[in-house]
């Protein structure tokens, strides 16, 4: 017991040692971090307040409006700033000058909140409209992976055009670990847009989108090629998808050139790099299917044989 006592002793001493090397990996300034936990509970309490009837806290019993909701957006300016002032501390600034700055963009946030709901109402008349499997508005918000995870991205790309740090994607990236769906906070979405399944679907960061889209599980919308990697850094690589545009299972649309026209119709699995013009279908022409029989793999074959 005595010479495992000293192993892990050894163990510890060498990756203390390690931490020394100051790298990138080594930092350990915890308070100029933001917290991951965080930044969910904020997600939770700004659901509350984008859709009232729908999430609240469960320990209310009496539902007071305007009280609910001063207690919500004091509770939300308050963490949102805390954390916005770890991220530009982390960059240099003064705390008292990074709190007023993070106190400064929080209040900017929160003005964004009436814009954000108008276009989440259309994205939910976009999905009831747009799928007759979706019984009710409600069932969409409680139920549907991709009305969440626009929900999400809404919000983050608000705090992106804030030019804020890390904070969107990792709320991005939250709804992406729970949904499959990856839509990053530096994308442009227009109005009425509609992720139907949403598994797999990945919209970049440069990627400009219109109203009316539909977008249907493991669809892709990226670079044709990120090689260059920091060298690419605001450099337009993602396409750009114009109004009225559904775009069908497994497709996928690369390139920063690379737009498809008004009312296109983009079939499954198909693989875009050129600009496609206006109220084009583009499918992949049908494949020969190849029929054999089953042989042993079949219980109803091996009966018939005997």
């Amino acid at each position: 017991m005595e010479e495992f006592s000293l192993q892990l002793q050894q163990v510890t001493k060498a990756i203390l040692a390690d931490y020394r090397l100051n790298r990138d990996i080594d930092k350990m300034e915890l308070f100029q971090k933001p917290d991951g936990d965080v930044v969910v509970q904020l997600l939770e309490k700004l659901r509350r307040i984008l859709f009232p009837g729908y999430f609240r806290e469960k320990n209310y019993r009496m539902y007071h409006v305007e009280a609910n909701l001063s207690l919500l957006t004091e509770d939300v300016l308050y963490n949102l700033s805390k954390q916005l002032s770890r991220i530009y501390e982390g960059q240099g600034e003064a705390p008292e000058a990074a709190m007023h700055h993070a106190q400064e963009v929080g209040l900017a946030f929160l003005r964004e909140i009436p814009r954000v709901r108008a276009m989440l109402q259309t994205d939910l008349q976009a999905a009831f409209d747009g799928d007759p499997a979706a019984g009710s508005m409600a069932e969409i918000l409680f139920a549907y992976p991709g009305m969440f995870a626009v929900f999400v991205y809404r919000l983050a790309h608000v705090l992106y055009t804030l030019e804020v740090p890390m904070l969107p994607r990792m709320m991005t990236e939250h709804a992406h670990s729970l949904t499959g769906i990856d839509i990053h906070p530096g994308a442009t979405i227009g109005e009425y847009f509609f992720i139907d399944h949403g598994t797999g679907v990945v919209v970049g960061e440069t990627t400009i989108i219109g109203n009316h889209v539909k977008l249907y599980q493991g669809v892709t919308l990226g670079a044709l090629s990120t090689r260059g990697g920091q060298k690419l850094r605001g450099k337009r690589r993602h396409p750009t998808i114009a109004d009225d545009v559904t775009i069908y299972a497994g497709a996928s649309v690369l390139g920063g050139e690379t737009v498809i026209g008004q009312g296109c119709v983009i079939g499954s699995n198909v693989f875009i790099t050129k600009s496609v013009p206006p109220c084009t279908t583009v499918t992949i022409k049908s494949q020969e299917l190849h029929l054999r029989p089953a042989g042993d793999t079949c219980q109803k074959c091996r009966e018939e044989r005997f």
